[in-house]
């Protein structure tokens, strides 16, 4: 997935708009060198005036260097423990595997940094507490990196649907798949201790679930996963069936898809990637992000896109802005005590874990262990 994203947005972002930083620019750490930071940090970060990377950590010097290299970072770390010691740091980027998120994200937090933590937000509910927590008592930022949700397009879908002009959300339908064999066996994605697991990597389908219906309870009816095949505590695929109480009181049934390995169906090979998508069901219409808006009256479908502005932004945002680009203008307005726009809230997140575990707990395998609170 990190690899479609950064082709996309590399392909839209030209040099010309990278710019001068602002004199009180929020100075990041990236604690990883995971495939992921060019296009969730590296690259958004080249465009916002208001965000700078001074530094790179690995658990290898020789590995942050490279990093620090490639991006031309200042600084290169060869350990994490020096990246949190840096005192020109301000705020740090996460990208560690998911059962380390919570660990380094409390460490974070305990020497003074801010934290912005790549989805899932760590391995467990309880380890979702801890970290919250920590940022009440240490008084610093905590966000989990879903960064779909600062985007225009989302908060234009959800003001079709809360408007009520389409009537009540009855069901939703949310899938997300990789085709077989794309991850090699030794990926992270497939250790348990690492709280791996197609749930774990393509929590998208659970977050925009309890988003796009208002969630304000979500009950796990069923849960079966095809375990993976070198680990069966380890789902290679999900299926699950919610049901939602939204916050007017009505009862949406959900049904979330996630392959970390689909197999091959009658000899057909499956598309490259297959982006997270969600159909939500409304009375009068169905709403299929991220493509279209079909009226069940007419039958007609309208194909519609939101790059920038919307409901949120309103007069903020450039139409080439990534997803990542508006996550980063939020987290850093909220770290320099600006209005962050739009934000994933600390309960919002606990729940998410709350969710996840309960889908593991029910599909037999139990929730996934961690580094700060185990399974």
């Amino acid at each position: 997935m990190a690899m479609v994203i950064q082709y996309f947005y590399e392909g839209r972002l030209h040099a010309s708009l990278k710019g001068s930083k602002e004199s009180d620019a929020l100075r990041v750490g990236i604690l990883s060198t995971a495939m992921i930071n060019a296009a969730a940090v590296v690259r958004p970060v080249e465009s916002h005036p208001g965000v700078k990377i001074v530094a790179i950590a690995s658990r290898e010097l020789s590995s942050a260097q490279k990093g620090a290299k490639m991006f031309g970072i200042p600084k290169a770390y060869g350990s994490y423990e020096e990246l949190l010691d840096d005192p020109e740091i301000d705020a740090i980027y996460i990208s560690v595997p998911n059962g380390l998120h919570a660990e380094w994200a409390i460490k974070s937090m305990k020497t003074g940094k801010h934290v912005l933590i790549e989805k899932p937000l760590c391995a467990n509910a309880d380890e979702a507490r801890a970290i919250f927590d920590v940022a009440k008592q240490t008084n610093r930022i905590a966000l989990e990196a879903f960064h779909w949700q600062f985007h225009p397009a989302a908060h234009v879908v959800k003001s079709y649907i809360d408007s009520g002009k389409y009537g009540k959300a009855l069901k939703t339908y949310a899938r997300m798949v990789t085709p077989k064999n794309s991850m090699p066996s030794w990926d992270i994605r497939w250790k348990y201790d690492l709280a791996g697991g197609a749930t774990m990597d393509e929590t998208y389908t659970v977050s925009s679930t309890r988003y796009f219906t208002n969630c304000k309870r979500a009950t796990v009816v069923s849960a079966s996963a095809r375990p993976y095949k070198q680990d069966p505590k380890v789902d290679a695929a999900m299926n699950a069936t919610l049901q939602i109480e939204n916050d007017q009181g009505n009862i949406i049934t959900s049904e979330i898809y996630n392959d970390l390995d689909e197999p091959n169906k009658f000899g057909i090979i499956p598309r490259v990637w297959e982006l997270p998508s969600i159909r939500i069901e409304l009375e009068k219409a169905t709403i299929y992000y991220y493509k279209w808006i079909t009226d069940k009256a007419t039958g007609i479908s309208t194909y519609q896109k939101h790059y920038n502005y919307g409901p949120a932004w309103k007069t903020v945002g450039e139409s080439w802005w990534s997803t990542y680009r508006y996550m980063w203008e939020s987290f850093a307005r909220q770290c320099k005590g600006e209005d962050p726009i739009h934000w994933v809230p600390a309960e919002d997140s606990i729940q998410q874990m709350e969710v996840i575990d309960e889908i593991y707990t029910q599909a037999g395998l139990g929730r996934r262990p961690g580094s700060v609170v185990p399974a």
